[in-house]
């Protein structure tokens, strides 16, 4: 069966959307990526790169004036939170014949095939699939960010409608950058899914399988099907910060980072082809900012890489 994927982006973000999409030529035998382009130029790009295994979204020409109404309160980054559920159904819509559609972060990169993962998911009978942050124990947020986390979600036309569609109805009330209430963005109202709907959502239980920076410590990089770049982003003075504050032992630098940043450049450079320029996604950290994340620990065993400027990939 071919896999349909579905992942969302902006066209700042767009070369995070590439690097994702290359790691999947390399690893997914049969597989369908829906880009639900938040805006026009990102389409506009995607669709002048014909990338195989493709289908372009533009969300103008999907939102609801419920949802224009909703972008007018909410930052970007908000309504791309907002979104995140809206996301399965559009691909459900577009075609009928998809039977089962999993959303991902733009910013995940395959490692290997997620056969694995979709067996398991199949086992268990469940009509949607959630990962668990799998936080290293020194790291744990989940009482503030969620024991869950929005990065890689299975929903099954029809069993799984219930639960979306729940979420959907939450993340339209609700769905802000900010603490409140046991609520955080559209990734807190996971929390109570195991027990709210039951058999109908399946946790998965290989959580090596899941790897992101929170968990770097916890799981030799070699068990992942798949790494989220979370916080990782592009600098304006074209150099790559890799974001958030967890340690990153070295052999995860050297046989994930790099490989990543290869791509993530090759990825800018096509872009490039196209006279489009890839835009900063975070600002350029002051010498003081620098100096007291080095000396706080944050970015110890990263130091040099982090001062590598990505022209020399």
């Amino acid at each position: 069966m071919s896999e349909h994927f579905v992942t969302l982006f902006d066209s700042t973000f767009l070369p995070q959307a590439l690097a994702l999409h290359g790691s999947m030529q390399r690893h997914l035998p049969a597989y369908r990526l829906w880009m639900l382009c938040v805006d026009d130029l990102a389409a506009d790009l995607v669709d002048q790169l014909q990338l195989p295994n493709c289908t372009t979204l533009r969300l103008s020409a999907l939102e609801t004036p419920e949802l224009l109404e909703l972008k007018g309160g909410r930052t970007r980054g908000e309504y791309c939170w907002t979104l995140t559920p809206y996301a399965p159904r559009f691909v459900f819509e577009a075609d009928p014949q998809v039977e089962r559609v999993t959303y991902i972060d733009a910013d995940l990169w395959f490692r290997r095939s997620p056969a694995q993962i979709f067996a398991e998911f199949e086992s268990s009978g469940a009509g949607v699939l959630i990962t668990d942050h799998g936080y290293a124990p020194e790291y744990d947020q989940s009482a503030l960010s969620g024991q869950y986390c929005v990065q890689f979600m299975t929903f099954v036309r029809g069993r799984g409608e219930v639960v979306r569609q729940w979420w959907e109805d939450r993340c339209t009330e609700w769905c802000f950058a900010r603490f409140e209430a046991n609520r955080f963005g559209d990734q807190k109202y996971l929390d109570d899914w195991p027990e709210r709907f039951g058999r109908d959502v399946h946790v998965l239980q290989r959580q090596e399988l899941a790897q992101a920076p929170w968990n770097a410590t916890r799981f030799p990089f070699g068990q992942g099907v798949f790494f989220h770049f979370h916080g990782l982003r592009i600098r304006a003075d074209r150099k790559i910060d890799l974001g958030p504050i967890y340690p990153l032992p070295r052999p995860l630098l050297s046989n994930v980072y790099e490989p990543y940043v290869a791509d993530l450049v090759a990825a800018i450079r096509r872009l490039e082809s196209l006279g489009f320029s890839a835009r900063a996604q975070t600002r350029t950290l002051s010498a003081k900012e620098w100096l007291r994340r080095a000396f706080s620990g944050v970015y110890r065993q990263g130091w040099r890489f982090h001062q590598l400027n990505f022209r020399r990939f």
